[in-house]
């Protein structure tokens, strides 16, 4: 059942999970963050945070950043390594779904 919140900065709903794992993410999100048809998305998991959803080129311009030298100003709270790692990560996926093209 989805139910669209008061403000169009906010939305609350849900979505069910098929036999094969995929959802769909529902349009006023989709048009709330400009996301169309042939967007690349990150999933990023942590078992104890959640999931996070976002475009690939939001985590590219942020890659780009740590690569260019401003992992701490960034993430102060990760390490040097954990930022590069996370940036070479990113760097990674865009390489490979680029591949695919």
């Amino acid at each position: 059942m989805k139910n669209k919140m008061e403000k169009e900065d906010k939305y609350m709903g849900s979505v069910k999970v098929g036999p094969k794992g995929q959802i769909v993410i529902p349009k006023e999100i989709r048009e709330m963050f400009e996301i169309n048809s042939g967007d690349t998305l990150v999933i990023l998991a942590d078992s104890k945070k959640g999931i996070a959803i976002e475009r690939m080129s939001f985590f590219n311009k942020i890659a780009d950043e740590i690569l260019n030298g401003r992992g701490k100003e960034i993430y102060p709270e990760h390490s040097e390594e954990d930022s590069m790692s996370f940036a070479k990560g990113i760097k990674k996926q865009k390489e490979d779904e680029e591949g695919k093209k």
